[in-house]
């Protein structure tokens, strides 16, 4: 099953139903530039046998970035740039298959060191300890219309460089998703209120993006099942929100949920409880952490779903596509070490790795303090850190590092983005003297 082509409803073609999924690179310039490591990284993954490839988070901001090292387009590109997006697009479809760039922008979830006082729906700060972000600023209607206009712009630049189609990222709590919220979004405007209102935004970039790449490429939306948080974006309102978007000609919903306070994309419980939904879990076994909602929406949808996180046995894989309740599978960490893992589950292989099951942050001899909700929320989020690495050093030398401990990995990591954030910086005063 997983090897038959997707047809979708724009008329485009997948070959087969394996997704790298959008992973996080951190390897742009400090301008926002694709790099030559980008191109290695993903002609890789290209020659690794997925049919599609999701690029990780392009943001359309660079005021607002998901972390140090995002691919930036937020205006319209230089010759130097256009030659870059190409280079890029041209490595991570040489095997003949799709690659989609991942449009972002991170509001809220903008580390402070990036931006202390980043634009979101309204004055709704995280609720996460260690200070990292700050306090938002709530959006104007220019401001609003500027990141329409920038979805747009970014599928436009993306798509004439040779990327074969887009995914907007309205999961995890980055901006879109926070506009969804009733949590994070408290505006009494058009932009905020009823579920109409707050989807608004989504709905108006779509349709902006759509007519900026013409009816015949793909577009994609991450969607979050559900925030699981209390008084948060639910499952029903997911529903529905899935169902305009089949309405507004989007060809394919991932469905995944969870934001940073409550990381449910990461199979993790945040500090406070999860807030369950009203969705029935099946009594077939499930690696997926969203199959049960993507199940839940076939019922009511015709769109093409994918589901990612979690799935690493063929045959649950096949299930899922035999069954309709998915209809193409995302891979992520297992791809930072076993670049070719789609091809070879295309050729019989029954299992992929489950290398974070192996990671800890804590020595062996202090696991026990990870009972403690806090230390384990901490150490999942550190072992982010470790395939980072692993992307990091495919990009680079075209190996892994697999032998490298989470603590490493971190503060390899960690000392990788401050050096980036002072080069930007320095970039941003230089051109500022330049047109002062």
């Amino acid at each position: 099953m997983i090897d038959t082509p997707l047809n979708l409803p724009c008329g485009a073609e997948i070959p087969n139903r394996l997704c790298k999924a959008a992973m996080t690179e951190g390897l742009a310039t400090p301008a926002g530039e694709p790099t030559p490591a980008l191109n290695q990284l993903y002609g890789l993954w290209s020659d690794g046998g997925a049919g599609l490839l999701l690029s990780g988070n392009v943001q359309i901001d660079g005021d607002h970035l998901e972390r140090p090292g995002n691919v930036i387009i937020d205006g319209e590109p230089s010759a130097a740039m256009r030659a870059s997006l190409e280079a890029w697009a041209a490595a991570g479809t040489r095997a003949g298959n799709h690659f989609w760039a991942q449009i972002s922008h991170a509001g809220r979830q903008c580390q402070k060191i990036v931006n202390p006082h980043p634009k979101a729906p309204s004055a709704v700060k995280l609720g996460l300890p260690g200070g990292q972000f700050g306090e938002p600023d709530p959006m104007t209607e220019d401001d609003i219309e500027a990141v329409i206009a920038g979805f747009a712009r970014c599928a436009r630049v993306v798509v004439d460089a040779g990327f074969t189609g887009v995914q907007l990222h309205a999961a995890h709590g980055y901006l879109l998703s926070q506009f969804l919220s009733p949590r994070s979004n408290q505006r009494e405007d058009q932009w905020g209120g009823s579920l109409a209102n707050r989807a608004r935004l989504l709905l108006s970039c779509v349709a902006r993006v759509r007519t900026a790449v013409g009816p015949t490429v793909p577009i994609s939306v991450k969607l979050n099942s559900a925030d699981f948080q209390r008084g948060g974006f639910d499952f029903n309102e997911s529903l529905q929100v899935a169902k305009w978007l089949e309405q507004a000609s989007v060809d394919l919903i991932e469905v995944s949920g969870g934001t940073y306070e409550q990381p449910r994309l990461l199979n993790l419980e945040g500090m406070e409880p999860v807030e369950e939904q009203s969705v029935a879990a099946s009594t077939r076994a499930r690696e997926a952490y969203f199959v049960d909602f993507a199940e839940a929406m076939r019922k009511e949808l015709n769109i093409p779903l994918m589901v990612t996180g979690g799935l690493r046995r063929l045959d649950a894989m096949n299930a899922a596509l035999e069954t309709g309740c998915a209809d193409m599978i995302g891979i992520g960490r297992p791809l930072c070490v076993v670049t070719d893992a789609p091809a070879q589950l295309l050729r019989g292989l029954a299992e992929l790795p489950r290398f974070e099951s192996e990671l800890s942050l804590l020595p062996k001899a202090l696991s026990f303090l990870n009972g403690i909700k806090l230390v384990r929320t901490v150490g999942a989020f550190a072992t982010q850190y470790w395939f980072y690495e692993q992307i990091a050093a495919l990009g680079h030398s075209g190996s892994t590092r697999v032998d490298m401990g989470v603590m490493a990995a971190t503060k390899a990591q960690t000392k990788a983005a401050n050096v980036w954030l002072a080069e930007r910086q320095a970039l941003i005063t230089g051109a500022s003297r330049e047109s002062a």
